[in-house]
């Protein structure tokens, strides 16, 4: 039963339906239409955008191109981020000024971080090619090369987003009991055993939730592609969202812009589900 107090929360609740609700369900019926900058009106098709979707062989490539870096940066930013962690957690000589330092990156302006790697990655004029051909290697063809381009792209989000993984399981480092330590210390386990045995079961289910945070923000890189590569060289690096833009933005097709978004978004609902269970199963034996 609705009490006085309940009305109150009308506002916040109207905004909430007007911020998501009204682009979400205005979507769905542009993706049923032909629309584009061109011409007025919403013409019904019916599920012809969908249809030409699934013949789109360069929207799946994208899909597939963005699983395979997703996959690297995300496991490359666990792996970092909890060494950085562990490092930090055991007070590490000046850990309270590395753990200002390691969030720099991540309040770094994405866009003017880009636009900074990407003179970093410059062939003839960038300082990464200068310290290479030190060492007598390159020079590296870091954007020119598909390749090079990929992993131009996983190197600028694992710099920049490992912090925020070293953020979350520092969190979880420091929250845990100290019983099960002072059992394996009393035991005489090693360090090594003491992590496997301790450490990481203990901290798998915040470990879950930062990997299914990163992997739904990887699923958005779009800013370093567009900055950096502009999704080349070709389509190298680019991702489905970089490839929405381009139907949508850049040839007008507002309506199969709009299709693709949204079967987008419910892959990514399905596969992140999935995963998350996965990882409830096998790290914590048990499902979500």
């Amino acid at each position: 039963m609705l009490k006085p107090k309940h009305f109150f929360l009308l506002p916040a609740l109207l905004t909430l339906a007007a911020i998501i609700l009204f682009p979400l369900v205005f979507t769905v019926r542009v993706s049923f239409s032909s629309w584009d900058v061109y011409q007025a009106g919403l013409d019904f098709i019916g599920g012809r955008n969908y249809a030409r979707l699934f013949e789109d062989t360069r929207f799946w490539e994208s899909l597939l191109r963005l699983s395979g870096m997703s996959l690297i940066t995300v496991t490359l930013q666990y792996v970092l981020g909890f060494a950085l962690a562990l490092a930090v957690w055991k007070k590490m000589r000046g850990g309270r000024i590395f753990r200002v330092l390691f969030l720099v990156p991540m309040m770094t302006t994405p866009v003017v971080m880009s636009v900074i790697w990407r003179t970093v990655f410059h062939e003839s004029l960038g300082p990464a090619n200068d310290l290479l051909s030190m060492v007598g290697i390159g020079p590296v063809p870091w954007l020119s090369s598909a390749a090079g381009a990929f992993i131009s792209v996983v190197i600028v989000e694992v710099w920049q987003w490992t912090p925020f993984m070293f953020l979350l399981l520092l969190a979880g480092l420091v929250s845990l009991p100290r019983e099960p330590y002072l059992a394996a210390a009393i035991d005489g386990a090693s360090p090594a055993r003491t992590f496997w045995q301790v450490t990481f079961p203990l901290m798998a289910p915040i470990s879950i939730g930062a990997i299914i945070i990163r992997l739904i923000e990887a699923s958005k890189i779009m800013d370093t592609v567009y900055v950096m590569t502009s999704g080349g060289p070709g389509t190298a690096t680019e991702t489905p969202s970089y490839y929405i833009y381009i139907r949508g933005l850049r040839d007008f097709q507002v309506g199969y812009s709009a299709a693709l978004s949204l079967a987008y978004l419910v892959l990514m609902i399905i596969t992140l589900t999935i995963i998350a269970k996965v990882l409830m199963r096998f790290l914590v034996g048990k499902e979500t």
